[in-house]
């Protein structure tokens, strides 16, 4: 079972990264508007802005994900079930916690549910 401090510590890094991912979905929001309203000269510069955009999207994709993923993870600690697995309702080991913060599942549930998803 995780220590006040500890929920608090994680809290405050959860809390940053969400801060930080909403700065960066803001931002890149703004760029791809900007590409859209570039007068693209040639072939070339639209194959350059086309790929940028797919590269931008894609980190777009993956960052509101982790944004969904962290803002359960502050939910969950809210309600008092932050660290523990939701499938097979143990404690998730702090090591994995410090090194994902918003993991939902412990290592050895982790690695059957990626098995699932193949």
């Amino acid at each position: 079972m995780l220590t006040k401090p500890q929920l608090e510590n994680f809290r405050e890094k959860l809390t940053t990264r969400k801060v930080q991912i909403e700065k960066n979905l803001a931002g890149t929001a703004l760029e791809l508007d900007g590409m859209r309203e570039l007068e693209l000269n040639d072939e070339g510069d639209y194959a350059a802005t086309s790929a940028k955009t797919i590269v931008d999207s894609a980190i777009l994709v993956q960052q509101r994900k982790e944004l969904n993923e962290i803002e359960l993870a502050l939910d969950k600690i809210k309600q008092g079930t932050y660290g523990i697995c939701e499938m097979c309702e143990e404690p998730i080991g702090l090591p994995r916690l410090e090194v994902k913060n918003f993991a939902r599942f412990c290592i050895a549930c982790r690695e059957i549910t990626e098995k699932e998803q193949q």
